[in-house]
């Protein structure tokens, strides 16, 4: 189901847990104003309709050294369904690659890279990147300051615009 009937304890839940996924039921349940059974059956709902893919541990990337957040877009020789196919079986098995995604304009694809040093990306272009079936042409751009990073998607505004809203909030 492509967009599911949420109620308002639906979105609070989510919007928790999209900022903590380690909350206890417990916890969870008490800031959504629900005791715990109904708060778990909720979740478990939420998990099988497909609209909680999973949840994660966010690690710090300075933590590990001077890593190169790099964005690297790439042109194939011919955009047919075989030749896509194979350039994103190959990008999906490539460490590297934190996103990967299928674009208009001059690029046919964008990719966000982290590596540990620019030696590092010499290696993975040259020895990946560039030797992937159907490549034609690669350019890439460093990160120089990453003024924002976030992974929560702002569940209040989607679900306003699916509904035909403007982005003021109205009574549900």
């Amino acid at each position: 189901m492509l967009f599911p009937k949420l109620d308002a304890i639906d979105l609070k839940i989510l919007s928790h847990l999209q900022h903590d996924a380690s909350l206890s039921n417990v916890d969870l349940a008490a800031r959504v104003g629900l005791s715990p059974s109904p708060c778990l059956a909720r979740v478990k709902q939420l998990e099988t309709s497909g609209i909680i893919l999973r949840r994660v541990t966010l690690l710090d990337p300075v933590r590990f050294g001077s890593t190169l957040s790099v964005f690297i877009h790439v042109a194939l020789e011919k955009q047919t369904e075989g030749k896509l196919e194979v350039f994103e079986k190959a990008v999906a098995s490539f460490p590297e690659v934190m996103e990967c995604y299928l674009m208009s304009g001059d690029s046919d694809y964008l990719l966000r890279v982290v590596v540990r040093d620019v030696d590092a990306l010499q290696q993975f272009i040259v020895e990946k990147l560039a030797k992937t079936s159907g490549v034609a042409n690669i350019r890439s751009s460093f990160a120089l300051k990453q003024v924002k990073y976030k992974t929560a998607l702002p569940i209040e505004m989607l679900i306003d615009f699916r509904r035909g809203k403007s982005g003021s909030r109205s009574a549900r």
